[in-house]
């Protein structure tokens, strides 16, 4: 098991910072909360993560007149309670364009949060930009368990990397047979062991428990070498992928491979550069930090708009782009009260980063 590091305190700042020459813009904005966004070729796509169990858009393409289409189709985005889960998004979380070109899905199969998957629902869909159709679905219900809250996903060579938020583990997927199995289930370094922090405040449920995120935030660096993750609340572990990718090694061993890598706060979203360089949504200081290959971190921008930034992308052009989500805000984190102030942003910060495909 990982070591035990002690709990960070909470610290908020109100200011509004404009670092290093960089120019945050909205982009777009929205009435139902947004919590992803991936770019290419000039079209944009978000997620729309309802975790109340409310119906409506649950993938979407971004219109130039700001409009949000439902994607593929409005069919994928129709899902009722008792509809067949095979064909049909229950409840997304994240996206993301894989290597191969295709923007890949994460279906959590929940009908909302701390509800438990409904048959055929946890899921990886694949989607080709130039037909918009379906080319690839891995089911995961065979992974999932009751309290799975199936995440995101990375990709490393013939490997997909996926975390479970709601049962801590990893699942390590055969990129090629869509088969996989659950590693650090469990684990001290994904099990999400201290409070979660947003605007000063802790997070809690309707029913005034903390809010606990198990293995959330994940990235793979540029040579394939590392995988990084970490609970929301932090803090950030590593291990070198050739332990991950061993069926053969056991889980005790496996855990022994895991090393402290970055004591880093409640994070709302994480990306990559080419430089192996991760850039981490701060979501109780609304800043975003950097932080090196070798765990030195700096605060790359800070603003008071970004409240909660979460799943960040890197476009070709360099621009980093960022949902302001307001979770923190939502009734789910808040004990049961929503004082989210809509609508909601989708902001580009216009940097010269350099982009990973991964």
């Amino acid at each position: 098991m990982a070591a035990a590091i002690p709990l960070l305190l909470p610290s908020c700042d109100s200011t509004d910072h404009r670092l290093n020459g960089l120019t945050l813009q909205s982009v777009a904005t929205s009435d139902t909360i947004w919590n992803g966004v991936a770019t290419q070729n000039g079209r944009t796509f978000v997620c729309f993560p309802h975790n109340d169990g409310s119906a409506g858009t649950r993938i979407g393409e971004l219109q130039a007149n700001g409009r949000v289409v439902p994607y593929p189709s409005a069919d994928w985005n129709n899902w009722t309670p008792g509809a067949d889960a095979k064909q049909k998004f229950v409840r997304t979380n994240s996206l993301r364009f894989g290597p191969d070109g295709n923007l890949w899905i994460v279906d959590t199969g929940t009908p909302k949060s701390d509800a438990a998957p409904v048959p055929d629902g946890p899921k990886l869909i694949a989607i080709n930009m130039t037909t918009n159709q379906i080319v690839r679905s891995i089911p995961l219900s065979s992974l999932a368990k009751e309290k799975s809250f199936i995440d995101d996903l990375r990709f490393n060579g013939s490997y997909i990397y996926v975390t479970d938020a709601g049962a801590p583990a990893i699942l390590v997927l055969d990129a090629s047979t869509g088969q996989g199995r659950r590693v650090l289930e469990d684990d001290t370094s994904t099990t999400d062991r201290r409070p979660m922090y947003g605007e000063g405040k802790i997070l809690l449920k309707p029913t005034g428990e903390e809010v606990k995120l198990h293995a959330d935030q994940m990235e793979v660096s540029p040579d394939g070498k590392y995988y990084y993750f970490q609970p929301a609340s932090g803090p950030m572990y590593r291990i070198e992928t050739q332990y991950l990718n061993d069926a053969s090694i056991s889980a005790a061993d496996l855990a022994r491979k895991v090393q402290f890598f970055f004591d880093s706060p409640t994070t709302g979203g994480t990306a990559m550069d080419a430089d192996g360089n991760i850039y981490l949504n701060d979501a109780n200081v609304k800043r975003i930090l950097k932080i090196t290959p070798n765990g030195q971190s700096t605060t790359f921008y800070q603003d008071d708009r970004l409240i909660w930034g979460d799943a960040m992308w890197i476009d070709d052009d360099g621009s980093l782009w960022i949902p302001a989500p307001q979770m923190n805000r939502t009734p789910e984190f808040n004990k049961g009260v929503s004082t989210v102030e809509y609508p909601v942003h989708l902001y580009k910060l216009t940097t010269s980063l350099k982009p990973l495909r991964r």
